[in-house]
């Protein structure tokens, strides 16, 4: 991301298959950083919503219903920066 925008390093895009798997991805993620010391500086959205972000500053964390992932397709939006990796 750092080539093509100046508030964040990386984006990590995943999907969970219901409302109780976004939730539980966010929730793992938080209490794992947590554990290292490293806690978010933001967090928005709900799992109900269908987009959790949670903002650790240099990388974002979107994790998404397939929906909203389809439908807000963050990948095409920032496609000009460099993917680093890829998990189908």
């Amino acid at each position: 991301m750092r080539e093509v925008c100046s508030f964040a390093d990386y984006f990590i895009i995943g999907t969970g298959e219901s409302t109780r798997q976004v939730q539980a991805i966010v929730e793992t993620v938080i209490a794992t950083l947590k554990k290292e010391h490293i806690l978010p500086l933001h967090e928005e959205g709900t799992a109900e919503s269908g987009w959790v972000l949670v903002d650790y500053g240099e990388v974002i964390l979107h994790i998404f219903a397939p929906f909203e992932r389809d439908y807000y397709q963050l990948e095409k939006l920032w496609e000009n920066a460099a993917t680093r990796v890829r998990v189908p």
